[in-house]
């Protein structure tokens, strides 16, 4: 299968090298990387705009393509038309060996895949054990595996605001748990939601589904929406044993009071997304969701030691829960 890499970058040369070194690696190397850089200087340009690498093809976009979903479409338009799968990458991750080996198998293994996602292993401990304990509020279960539990899912469990579909499977509420929530256990798990730059897909649902532009500059959740629209069309998967580490540059990351904002209208949009039509009750326990986790942000002003940032990110919070009230992000 011909593959294609679409690596989106923003001002993150040093990353973005780090990135390429495992690309050049890998035991299945693409067929052509298609660098979208955003970026403002030419620093990154320096480094890759005449690449000695034949698969290399470097694009530095005009500020009206700028941005996480606008450059992907970029990219997207730009394949070349014999490739068969599409991955994408953020610019701040480091794949182990076989990466897109394991992500081409799952293709084969599964004909009638529309998505496929890969695993990271470095942000979160798990531990393999021979009996799960649901009640226990220390740990989340899954599969074989434990995982601590983070206080804000302890209190959402205690007051019953849990979901009981699988991780990456969407709860009609809401407020899912992510693939990050699926153990190492190098399985092939169907889900409903990949994390964008761990993704890929063929090249033929992509020319029928672009990235929403609603999405605009950092874009959170972009990935969620994309995924989200296309689990109504077919089957998508995360393979456990294509690992990578994602290192998460501070670069280009928004401001905290723009995050906790979007964190709450982009998380709207991309619940409405996936069910336009929710019940009263699922509508009632996604704003307790949405209010008890502005209202942890406001406590870690007081038990964390970032106390400017969880202020900042809660008044962004706050900020968009009261605009739903008057503007709804518009689908």
């Amino acid at each position: 299968m011909k593959l294609s890499l679409i690596i989106c970058t923003y001002m993150r040369p040093e990353p973005l090298s780090r990135l390429m070194d495992s690309v050049m690696e890998q035991s299945v190397v693409p067929d052509e990387v298609l660098i979208i850089d955003g970026s403002t200087d030419d620093i990154t340009k320096s480094r890759f705009g005449e690449s000695i690498n034949s698969i290399i093809k470097y694009y530095q976009v005009p500020p009206e393509h700028r941005g996480l979903t606008k450059q992907r479409n970029y990219g997207i338009e730009r394949v070349s038309e014999d490739m068969e799968v599409v991955a994408f990458l953020d610019d701040d991750t480091i794949l182990d060996q076989d990466y897109f080996e394991q992500i081409l198998n799952t293709y084969k293994e599964f004909p009638n895949a529309i998505g496929v996602g890969g695993f990271i292993t470095n942000e979160v401990t798990w531990e393999q054990v021979t009996v799960e304990n649901p009640a226990d509020l220390n740990y989340f279960y899954h599969d074989g595996y434990q995982r601590k539990e983070s206080s804000r899912y302890q209190l959402r469990r205690k007051l019953g605001l849990d979901q009981k579909t699988p991780p990456a499977v969407y709860p009609e509420f809401g407020h899912g748990r992510s693939i990050s929530f699926l153990p190492p256990s190098g399985k092939i798990y169907k889900v409903e939601q990949l994390m964008g730059g761990v993704s890929s897909f063929p090249l033929s649902i992509l020319k029928q589904h672009q990235f929403s532009e609603y999405f605009e500059g950092y874009g959170l959740y972009e990935d969620a929406d994309f995924t989200l629209r296309l689990s109504h069309i077919g089957d998508l998967y995360v393979n456990t044993a294509a690992q990578l580490e994602h290192h998460h540059d501070a670069a280009a990351r928004p401001n905290k009071y723009s995050y906790g904002k979007m964190v709450v209208r982009n998380g709207w949009y991309v619940w409405r997304i996936k069910h336009p039509e929710p019940s009263l009750k699922n509508k009632f326990k996604w704003y307790q969701i949405t209010l008890l986790l502005t209202a942890i942000r406001f406590l870690n002003i007081f038990t964390t030691s970032e106390r400017k940032e969880a202020f900042t990110e809660a008044m962004g919070r706050s900020i968009g829960i009261i605009s739903l009230l008057f503007n709804n992000p518009k689908k």
